[in-house]
């Protein structure tokens, strides 16, 4: 595409009524955004009148619906089990039946398990299986409580 003197003096017109670059483009065809801006750069052209509120295409928003609050109910979650002698279930003592939940800080001797009795075929026991798989719904909607 060339630029010829009608399609300059077109441009000047347009650019100076306070049309964007994408307007001039679809009005004048075979020519793109970036081929008016770069071309409006090149002859130096500025102070284009700006397109009052009323003229100006207006942008058509949907308002999404407004989902109600899926009641979270809370979920009690019980001090971690101790072993007959008294300690905590840690990575040496855990077993295949036992809540594989972490406490605490991995780097720290605190660290522990839950240790409860796993549900079946789950690492976790139901209280902290209830935490970890959660409907996608009910995490979107908790996040957005928490934000």
């Amino acid at each position: 595409m060339s630029w010829t003197d009608e399609r300059v003096e077109l441009l000047k017109k347009l650019w100076q009524e306070g049309l964007s670059a994408s307007q001039i483009a679809r009005t004048m065809g075979g020519v793109t955004r970036n081929a008016v801006i770069g071309k409006v750069h090149r002859l130096g052209l500025s102070g284009r009148a700006t397109a009052t509120r009323s003229e100006r295409p207006r942008r058509v928003t949907v308002a999404k619906p407004i989902a109600k609050p899926v009641p979270v109910r809370p979920i009690f979650v019980e001090e971690p089990l101790r072993l007959e002698n008294g300690e905590f279930v840690t990575v040496m003592t855990v077993s295949d039946r036992m809540c594989k939940w972490p406490i605490g800080d991995p780097a720290s001797d605190e660290f522990r398990f839950c240790g409860r009795k796993a549900a079946d075929g789950h690492p976790y026991c139901e209280a902290h299986k209830q935490l970890a798989y959660q409907p996608t719904q009910n995490r979107r909607l908790r996040k957005r409580l928490v934000s």
